[in-house]
């Protein structure tokens, strides 16, 4: 018996686990994705509420509101004479919104007195949706 015939894949069998697997692909991207941007939402919710948590220590160890979220790292000039500045600082490290920008404070706050907050996805002030502020007055 002779066989001459080859073994393989013809190709149509190939387009159509390539198809397969593009499908796939589509599916898991299109349900990974959304919960992508949710994550990055919740980790800078979580963010906002330990940086919230350390300026109230903050204000209840000098009797004032930090200038600015770095006062959290090191003591300020006018803060570091008065012997109340926590040894240490109040944060280890001053972590950064999930898309790589530093957290914004504004003391007073136009929200409450004093805000905490990321300009979302799209680092301007403003937006909907993935590209929303999150601040610690939501």
């Amino acid at each position: 018996m002779n066989n001459d015939r080859e073994e393989g894949f013809t190709l149509v069998e190939l387009m159509v686990v390539i198809v397969i697997i593009g499908l796939l692909a589509t599916v898991v991207i299109v349900n990974v994705l959304p919960s992508q941007d949710r994550a990055m939402r919740e980790k800078a919710k979580a963010d906002i509420a330990l940086i919230e948590q350390a300026v109230e220590m903050y204000r209840l160890d000098n009797f004032a509101y930090p200038a600015g979220l770095a006062a959290l790292r090191t003591p300020p000039p006018e803060v570091a004479q008065t012997g109340r500045y926590r040894p240490g600082g109040y944060v280890k490290r001053l972590p950064n919104d999930p898309w790589d920008r530093p957290y914004q404070f504004r003391a007073p706050g136009r929200q409450g007195a004093f805000d905490v907050y990321s300009f979302g996805a799209d680092g301007q002030e403003g937006g909907e949706g993935e590209n929303a502020d999150i601040g610690n007055w939501q």
